[in-house]
């Protein structure tokens, strides 16, 4: 009989983690300011599920699939959706419209450029994440795009110290994780990742698989980069520069297989609350840049090597 253990869970490595940080930070300050911890940590973790679960339906779809663009797509998204409402609450709908629609359009020209000209997802979603940021650039230049009050209001509503978002989200994470394993296009996007060859021979659509997948990679970074533009206080234009590898990382951490046809849409749910914890205690500590860049990636380098260490069976 198998036995539980961590090695056969990595993904419980990001919610080990971040407890332990946590605990660690309280511990430092003598019990002081916890609740306001765990609430920063949590009100930024939302956003960097967002772009987590846009990296993994591509990481997912295969071997070799990533996608680059995830940041300026976010950026362009928030650019145009704040643009378009101006700070006016009654257009609200049309700019969240307006950035889940660019998103989308993204993610399809993301895969068009993969399939079409037969690039490497690598180089086609980089190529593609200079032409996003051009555009977001072209759409407010270095003027910083102010949200409509109701949405930077929502953006930071709070029962007690859980953010309203952070609740809607982890729902939506719950309904991912359960569509991932049980809806019909979950069980073919972990086919395709698994094997193409055998998910063709199976009947499944691999093409119009991956361009979902794609699509929805887009969607969620749109909806990422209008919900960010919110809480910062307007869109800008290095709004999404920290996600690019948190992205990535977040998802390896959470316990989706680079090699695809895994994915763990709770666990990067630990791994977000990891990094942002780390980042509040680092930044408590008032730890120079370039350290703190180097201890995070000293800290992701240890984790992925244990959580995905082969063991023995008995």
């Amino acid at each position: 009989m198998n036995r539980f253990s961590l090695a056969r869970s990595p993904w419980l490595f990001g919610f080990i983690g971040a407890a332990g940080l946590f605990i660690g930070t309280v511990i430092v300050a003598h019990g002081h300011g916890a609740g306001a911890t765990f609430h920063t940590a949590l009100a930024f973790a939302v956003f960097s599920v967002l772009v987590a679960i846009s990296q993994m339906l591509v990481i997912t779809s295969g071997p070799g699939n990533i996608d680059l663009s995830v940041p300026a797509v976010l950026t362009l998204a928030a650019y145009v959706s704040m643009g378009v409402m101006q700070g006016d609450n009654g257009m609200l709908p049309l700019g969240f419209l307006v950035a889940v629609a660019i998103g989308l359009l993204a993610g399809v020209f993301n895969y068009a450029a993969i399939l079409l000209l037969r690039l490497p997802p690598i180089i086609a979603t980089l190529a593609s994440s200079f032409v996003f940021q051009s555009l977001a650039m072209n759409a407010g230049g270095d003027a910083t795009i102010k949200p409509p009050a109701l949405l930077a209001a929502f953006t930071v509503l709070s029962i007690g110290p859980v953010s309203v978002l952070a609740i809607l989200l982890v729902l939506l994470t719950a309904g991912i994780a359960v569509g991932l394993r049980r809806s019909l296009f979950g069980r073919r996007l972990l086919a395709t990742g698994q094997s193409e060859a055998a998910a063709r021979f199976a009947g499944v659509p691999v093409r119009r698989v991956r361009l979902a997948a794609y699509a929805g990679a887009g969607l969620f970074a749109g909806l990422a980069g209008f919900l960010l533009a919110g809480f910062t206080g307007g869109a800008a234009l290095n709004m999404g520069d920290t996600y690019l590898m948190e992205s990535i990382a977040v998802v390896v951490l959470g316990g989706t297989s680079v090699a695809g046809g895994q994915a763990n849409a709770i666990g990067v749910w630990g791994s977000a609350l990891f990094f942002n914890l780390l980042t509040i205690m680092l930044n408590s500590f008032h730890t120079p840049i370039g350290f703190r860049y180097l201890l995070t990636g000293l800290i992701i380098i240890t984790i992925v090597t244990v959580a995905t260490r082969p063991t023995a069976r008995t």
